[in-house]
């Protein structure tokens, strides 16, 4: 009877077979991509071009971070933005007001975002389900309301930096480009990070989670260690990237630092390419970013562009559940070998 109740959420753990293949090739094609999104604007030598890439990039890179999450783990955060709000007012914080490098800013920013996602995921992350999806929403309101009312911060109007920071970067067009080759770095190494907490022994506890937690814990999973240090990864990078955007903007105030419909849309991405899977962040952010693109310009839908995005999560969930890099995996199954 024992053996029984192990054996059978054993039989549930069916994700280690998608780590077959030749993964090091799905990787280095999907950098590679990147790579040519990232030089494109050079080619081009326009701007609208390079603040195109620059906006898709930024989307590859919040979706990677949030799938380690979300795909990974199986925990939906609506409240992501919270991270991507928090470093960005620290670091900007120490830019404007302490007169500390951007470098230094970002670090900064990451760090105290991690610091956050760790004293918040020893708490929130014994939730599950729709409990865990609620408690994210409920903290984001919470820190748009607190910074709204935080004097150093500069409240509800935020705080604006001197247009002389920039030139210690070469003036405000070369800091413009900068930021874009920092944030196509940063994609880089989040797609990188990406792939290897998947295929790591940390990964494989993660996804056992998503599959099943309960029995993944029977299997020797530390589920409430496992789900918290995955928290911390994946606020890691929204962290930095707040400072860098903000630092690109020369301002921040709180509606924008803490947009709800961002951590929405950032779902959308991660779901819309594929949850679990390295590519599928990367497709999602593209096809995502082209469908917003398209209906900003839009004279009939520029304004309900968020409202076909809760549509399109709401087909994906009921007909696409594996995203585009799942349905492909399924449809052509020598894909397999290149498509994590």
């Amino acid at each position: 009877m024992s053996e029984n109740k192990v054996a059978a959420p054993a039989k549930k753990l069916r994700f280690m077979p998608q780590l077959a293949g030749r993964p090091y090739l799905g990787l280095s094609l999907t950098l590679a991509v990147i790579v040519i999104m990232i030089l494109w604007p050079l080619v081009t030598g326009k701007d609208i071009t390079r603040e195109t890439v620059f906006t898709i990039l930024l989307s590859v890179t919040l979706a990677s971070s949030l799938n380690i999450l979300l795909g990974y783990t199986g925990y939906v955060s609506f409240g992501h933005v919270v991270f991507f709000g928090l470093g960005g007012y620290v670091g900007f914080y120490l830019l404007a007001i302490q007169g500390w490098s951007l470098w230094m800013a970002m670090l900064a920013g990451g760090l105290s975002s991690a610091l956050l996602a760790y004293l918040l995921g020893r708490a929130i992350l014994r939730l599950r389900g729709a409990y865990f999806a609620l408690a994210t929403i409920g903290i984001n309101e919470a820190m748009r309301a607190f910074i709204n009312n935080f004097k150093p911060f500069g409240g509800p109007i935020g705080m604006t930096l001197n247009f002389q920071v920039y030139r210690d970067y070469g003036g405000a067009s070369q800091a413009l480009w900068m930021v874009f080759y920092t944030m196509g770095a940063l994609t880089l190494l989040a797609v990188t990070v990406s792939f290897f907490v998947r295929t790591s022994k940390f990964g494989l506890g993660l996804l056992a989670i998503r599959e099943d937690e309960d029995a993944a814990e029977v299997m020797g999973v530390v589920a409430p260690k496992a789900k918290t240090w995955a928290y911390v990864l994946s606020a890691i990078f929204p962290g930095i990237i707040g400072v860098l955007f903000f630092f690109k903007n020369g301002s921040i105030e709180p509606a924008p630092a803490f947009r709800l419909h961002f951590s929405i849309e950032t779902i959308v991405m991660v779901m819309l390419g594929g949850q679990g899977t390295v590519l599928g962040p990367v497709v999602g952010s593209g096809l995502y970013q082209g469908i917003r693109g398209y209906l900003l310009t839009s004279a009939i839908f520029k304004n309900i562009q968020l409202a076909v995005a809760g549509g399109l999560l709401l087909l994906i969930v009921l007909f696409v559940p594996d995203g585009v890099i799942g349905w492909l995996r399924h449809r052509f199954p020598f894909l397999r070998r290149v498509l994590q």
